[in-house]
């Protein structure tokens, strides 16, 4: 399927994406931009999104939820339980949903929250609170190409499941290692999803993420048609 010329993907760094879709909304996954040292500085200001996606409740995922919400008033969607903590910090306009459900978001555009498997802890003053489970969405634009964002997770079985059911075109997963999946087990997350086009992400923002997208392509180089687009913080594909 062709994406479509006013599709654009930008990646802010770590598991950060900024998406335009070919109606001319805007979304945000993973909103860690202030901090987020692979984020460049001209990409930290964020101040027009119509969605917010949030995998889970780690400060590198959601540091920066509470004031590009409440700057943009964008909705922001992510797990019931991390939804009514936002709240509770002042966030507008949530929509708490669960692992399986399918919402139209925006107009045109369709979210499907899936499973992760990985921890999902808020930590706040020095204490772990509840913030439900860690996910991953498959996103349909307003012209049918879909996307499925892995958020942070080791391979798991149902990406087969989730390969058949939603059949996505473009996949962003992670390499990192250690807090995530390696080169060695995205490659086999790729062959469960029958991925065609895959955004490696969550490697090299911190030493420990020893995983690189050369590694991917080594463990990928036997099956056959698959692209794998190696980015740039800032860097926008179209």
């Amino acid at each position: 399927m062709d994406i479509g010329k006013d599709t654009a993907f930008t990646w802010l760094g770590h598991a950060t994406f900024r998406i335009t879709t070919p109606g001319g909304k805007h979304l945000l996954i993973d909103p860690w931009v202030d901090t987020n040292p692979a984020c460049p500085e001209e990409a930290r200001k964020i101040d027009s999104l119509d969605l917010i996606l949030i995998t889970h409740g780690h400060s590198d995922h959601m540091a920066d939820a509470v004031p590009v919400a409440q700057r943009t008033g964008a909705k922001t969607l992510t797990i019931f339980e991390l939804a009514t903590y936002l709240e509770g910090k002042g966030v507008l306009n949530t929509i708490g949903m669960n692992k399986g459900g399918t919402t139209e978001a925006l107009d045109g555009v369709r979210v499907t929250m899936v499973g992760a498997n990985h921890s999902c802890g808020i930590v706040e003053d020095g204490k772990i609170v509840y913030g439900g489970e860690a996910v991953g969405y498959v996103i349909e634009l307003e012209n049918g190409f879909r996307i499925y964002h892995a958020g942070d997770t080791c391979v798991f079985g149902d990406m087969k499941i989730i390969g058949e059911l939603y059949r996505p075109e473009l996949v962003m997963l992670p390499i990192g290692d250690f807090y995530t999946m390696s080169p060695r087990e995205a490659a086999y997350a790729c062959r469960l999803l029958g991925a065609k086009m895959v955004i490696p992400m969550h490697y090299a923002t911190f030493p420990v993420l020893t995983g690189t997208p050369q590694a991917l392509r080594q463990e990928t180089a036997d099956i056959p048609g698959l692209r794998i687009i190696e980015m740039k913080p800032g860097q926008t594909v179209r």
